[in-house]
C-alpha cells in the first residue's frame, strides 16, 4: 500500500538528488537507509518483529543524521556548510540544489584561474526564489517527520505482534491436558458402573 511505500519512495527522492551533487556521505546513509526500510516493509509483512525492531532503532538513528544534516547547512555548531564534509574532502561539490533551486540562474565565463565545477569558468548563481540550504533543510526535516511516524506505525506493529503471541499462548497453555479432562468422565462412569451391587 502506498502509506508502507511512502518512505521509501521519499529516500528514493532524496537519494537522486543527493547523487546529482556528489554527496557521498548522504548518499551512502540514503542508500542504508533504502535497505532498512525494504527489511521493515518485509518484516511486517512476512510476521518477522525483530525486523521491525532492527527498523525502529534505525529510525532513532535517521533522525539524529537529518538533524545534523540541518544543523550542517543552519551552520550550527561551528559546522559550514561551504565544508567538504558530506563529500568525504574528495571533490568540492555542493548541493545539487545550490545552482538548480527554483529560480536559479547560473552565469558562467571563460576566465582563466577561476575553474567552475564543470570545468567552465564559474562566475554566481543568481535569482534563487529559496535558498539551496532551506531546501535541504525541508528536505531534512521532512524526513524526520516520516522516520517519527515510521517508528510509531514499527511500534505499534511489533506491540500487535507480541499481543497476539501471548494470546496464542494464553489460549493454548491455558489447560496443558484437555484429552485428560475430557475423558476422565466416560472412565469414571464407566469405573463406578463396574462396582455397583446387582
Amino acid at each position: 500500500t502506498f502509506h508502507h511505500l511512502h518512505p521509501q519512495l521519499a529516500a528514493l527522492e532524496r537519494q537522486v538528488f543527493d547523487f546529482l551533487g556528489y554527496q557521498w556521505a548522504p548518499i551512502l546513509a540514503n542508500f542504508l537507509h533504502i535497505i532498512i526500510v525494504i527489511l521493515g516493509l518485509f518484516g511486517t509483512i512476512q510476521y518477522r518483529p525483530r525486523y521491525i525492531v532492527v527498523y525502529a532503532i534505525w529510525t532513532a538513528i535517521w533522525v539524529t543524521w537529518n538533524i545534523f544534516i540541518i544543523c550542517f547547512y543552519l551552520e550550527v555548531g561551528g559546522l559550514s556548510k561551504d565544508s567538504e564534509l558530506l563529500t568525504f574532502n574528495i571533490s568540492r561539490h555542493q548541493s545539487w540544489w545550490s545552482e538548480n533551486g527554483p529560480g536559479c540562474v547560473r552565469k558562467e565565463a571563460s576566465m582563466s584561474g577561476i575553474k567552475g565545477l564543470d570545468g567552465h569558468s564559474y562566475i554566481s548563481v543568481i535569482g534563487c526564489a529559496l535558498e539551496y540550504r532551506y531546501i535541504e533543510v525541508m528536505h531534512s526535516s521532512f524526513q524526520i517527520l516520516i522516520a517519527l511516524v515510521g517508528f510509531v506505525y514499527a511500534c505499534y506493529v511489533v506491540s500487535v505482534f507480541t499481543e497476539e503471541e501471548d494470546s496464542f499462548d494464553f489460549i493454548g497453555g491455558f489447560d496443558p491436558f484437555p484429552l485428560y479432562h475430557v475423558n476422565e468422565k466416560p472412565t469414571n462412569l464407566l469405573f463406578k458402573q463396574t462396582y455397583l451391587p446387582a
